[in-house]
């Protein structure tokens, strides 16, 4: 039986191509199973052909956390909070990326390809998915960023 917490949509632009196969192989080994929105070369492309589609699965509930990477982090975030229900954080150290699960709910991480190393990258994806949510005060905040959509 396969565990539905570790069914993950990835995706990433031509910058984030390199990250986004490392973080497949290595957590591959511990039981992740991915769904690979693309892209699937280091050709230029444009991020929301991958963004909008990955947000929308994680927004539909068919997967419960999502992986986006590009170049900034910028671009790919910008677009995947366009949906509601979606809280992509831009995640680029331990602490940072702590705090968008504890206080923010966040259920995309959000990843900066020229700012981190692969083993990073591979530290925080798996930090984000193993740290649950606080709840309490945070709740509330989480609940009054959709009020205006």
């Amino acid at each position: 039986m396969v565990d539905f917490s570790k069914q993950i949509a990835i995706g990433c632009d031509h910058a984030g191509f390199v990250v986004k196969n490392y973080i497949i192989e290595q957590l591959g080994k511990s039981g992740y199973i991915f769904k690979d929105f693309g892209t699937y070369t280091e050709s230029s492309m444009d991020y929301p052909d991958i963004a909008h589609p990955l947000a929308k699965s994680v927004q539909s509930g068919d997967y419960k956390y999502g992986i986006l990477i590009c170049g900034s982090g910028n671009g790919v975030a910008i677009v995947a909070n366009k949906y509601k229900g979606i809280r992509a954080a831009i995640c680029w150290n331990e602490e940072i990326t702590s705090l968008a699960r504890r206080h923010n709910d966040a259920n995309v991480i959000v990843l900066p390809a020229r700012f981190i190393s692969l083993e990073e990258s591979v530290r925080f994806v798996l930090q984000f998915l193993t740290t649950g949510f606080e709840g309490g005060r945070h709740q509330r905040r989480v609940e009054k960023i959709a009020e205006i959509l």
